[in-house]
């Protein structure tokens, strides 16, 4: 018999008018000490009648017959408290004005029945869920972590058996008010975050309800995982009440969320403005154009070589313009600078996979190098006022093909004559989640069940979210005056082996995945710095500094760069524009 709203319906009519008459029948036997007299029973079935059809109408109105049993909650008992009130208030009412037909009845009967009949008619509809609140034996036994709101609708889901987590305490976060510590919540105890470590051997899940990012949630999760426990996810409350458990991922514990973003600034800077960003159907390209769409650009220019990024891009930013377009190709770009007035020009294009640009290093040096110098001089003589050079840490003493191309696109940004633009290079790591991170590359690793393959053990990285290291170019752009180098402070560097560990422990809870040392890769070094010297200024904003300036003659940086397009040994030619590039092929 599959159940079905119309049988539910049926059911909890035909309940109520059970119950109703019991209770009735009930609410008499105990006014008369279980000895009715006569005379008071022969009304009874004309009041049973008028009772029960109040009481039916006014749960009806409060649509108490269409809950669903195993989510009879708080709500529904109200409605059910409310329908009775209003069913009993008009039955005394009836009795007041019409007394004579009802005659005998005894008053008391009605607070007698009104308050049996609560208790009957809410324990029907509670029966189910009280039956079904149990734990399950496949059930991971688990610790919420946070105390709010979203903790009670977690509990109710998981006591329901809905889903395969059974709670077994409540920890509060570390941000959270230790009131609630050592009281109840559906009989689970609330516990201080102190007492984590030692009850994490009771669990082997752990949710959170509350909102943790950086260092709190890096600890937390270091902490669950010392104690083994590796099941570890987000609980979401979404519209219309629905719910969502996610997987904690890789790039909200190795987040550093910068803490001097401002919002206010950028939007000063980019609203209104028609801006033009190079390589935007890349990773940050694409998301500077949605940080500029965001922040209330009025028009958005996105140029890309590759069809398909800007297809992409373009399917998110319906109202932009898209040019299909490389930079290497000047008559185009001076043409499209030309035809649009542009107030702030965003360079994001360049090649950036090292073994690639080892592999292909005329084509690395005709993108980054003269495509680099195609946009900027296309802007100076385009008179675009905010030029914005997105350069990286791999310029700083490059180890590569990749890196000493960017450095030299740095020099001939603080060296050109850039006549009414301000032109500024920011430069910053690798950014989680990009297209050439290692992230989604040890992911695909781990889902083919391994080995994780890592060059070094000792190789470390900075990292940053994709979002908060575009809206830092920005920041930085807002502030520039021109030729200045930005460095984004990108916190601590991360060991790539302790990545690689951290998420098989995130991404892997079934079985051990190998981890391999594959050795360096061409170009690659254990290291990665931002800065050449110590001689950086702060700025008005703690994550950005700026660079000492490097003076290059630009009569001598041009020569240079056009012998390095047409030599033979572009290599040499690479080490005599940059001193300090130490190639390991």
């Amino acid at each position: 018999m599959k159940p079905t709203a119309a049988k539910r319906i049926a059911f909890f009519l035909l309940a109520d008018v059970l119950f109703s008459l019991f209770s009735f029948y009930s609410a008499y036997m105990l006014r008369f000490n279980f000895s009715i007299p006569e005379p008071f029973l022969e009304p009874f079935w004309l009041l049973f009648v008028i009772l029960v059809g109040l009481k039916i109408a006014a749960i009806t109105l409060w649509r108490g017959y269409r809950i669903i049993w195993r989510f009879f909650g708080l709500s529904e008992a109200k409605a059910l408290l409310y329908a009775h009130l209003i069913a009993y208030a008009l039955f005394t009412l009836l009795f007041i004005l019409f007394e004579e037909p009802f005659s005998p009845f005894p008053r008391s009967v009605i607070i007698i029945d009104l308050l049996l009949s609560l208790a009957l008619l809410g324990l029907v509809r509670s029966a189910k869920r009280l039956l079904s609140t149990h734990q399950d034996r496949d059930a991971l036994p688990t610790l919420i972590i946070g105390m709010n709101a979203k903790s009670v609708a977690l509990i109710k889901t998981a006591l329901e058996g809905t889903i395969p987590y059974y709670p077994v305490a409540i920890i509060l976060a570390p941000h959270e008010s230790s009131e609630a510590q050592n009281s109840y919540l559906s009989n689970v105890k609330i516990y201080p975050y102190g007492a984590l470590d030692s009850l994490a051997h009771k669990a082997k899940a752990a949710i959170l309800t509350t909102d943790l990012s950086g260092e709190p949630l890096k600890s937390l999760y270091d902490t669950l995982a010392r104690q083994g426990i590796t099941h570890i996810k987000k609980y979401k409350l979404l519209a219309g009440e629905r719910e969502k458990l996610e997987e904690l991922s890789i790039e909200e514990l190795l987040a550093r969320r910068p803490k001097d973003l401002d919002h206010t600034v950028v939007e000063a800077f980019i609203k209104g403005k028609t801006v033009l960003i190079t390589g935007a159907g890349g990773s940050i390209g694409s998301e500077i154009a949605l940080q500029c769409a965001r922040f209330g650009a009025a028009k958005l220019i996105l140029l890309d070589a590759s069809e398909f990024n800007l297809y992409q891009i373009g399917e998110r930013l319906p109202h932009a313009t898209l040019k299909l377009l490389s930079i290497t190709d000047r008559p185009k770009l001076e043409r499209l600078f030309a035809s649009e007035r542009i107030d702030v020009l965003i360079h994001a294009a360049a090649y950036k996979h090292v073994p690639l640009c080892e592999a292909n290093i005329d084509a690395a040096i005709e993108n980054n190098v003269l495509g680099s110098k195609n946009v900027i001089d296309c802007a100076i003589a385009a008179k675009v006022p905010k030029v914005v050079i997105i350069s990286t840490d791999k310029a700083v003493r490059p180890t590569n093909v990749m890196g000493a191309t960017k450095r030299v696109g740095e020099l001939y940004a603080q060296n050109v004559p850039s006549q009414e633009s301000e032109i500024v290079s920011v430069r910053f790591g690798n950014v989680l989640g990009s297209s050439g991170s290692v992230i989604p590359k040890f992911k695909a690793q781990i889902e083919a069940g391994g080995p994780v393959t890592v060059t070094h053990p000792e190789m470390e990285r900075y990292f940053m979210l994709i979002p908060e290291a575009c809206q830092l170019v920005l920041q930085a752009a807002s502030i520039a005056k021109g030729g200045e180098l930005f460095i984004l402070d990108m916190g601590e560097s991360v060991k790539i082996v302790d990545l690689a560990r951290t998420m098989i422990r995130l991404y892997d809870k079934e079985k051990e995945v190998e981890i391999i040392f594959s050795g360096l890769r061409s170009g690659e070094k254990l290291y990665e710095e931002l800065l050449l010297g110590e001689h950086e200024k702060k700025t008005q904003f703690s994550s950005i500094f700026v660079a000492h300036r490097t003076p290059y003659a630009i009569e001598t940086l041009l020569r240079d760069i056009d012998l390095l397009l047409t030599c033979k040994d572009k290599i040499a030619q690479l080490r005599a524009i940059i001193p300090e590039f130490d190639h390991r092929p």
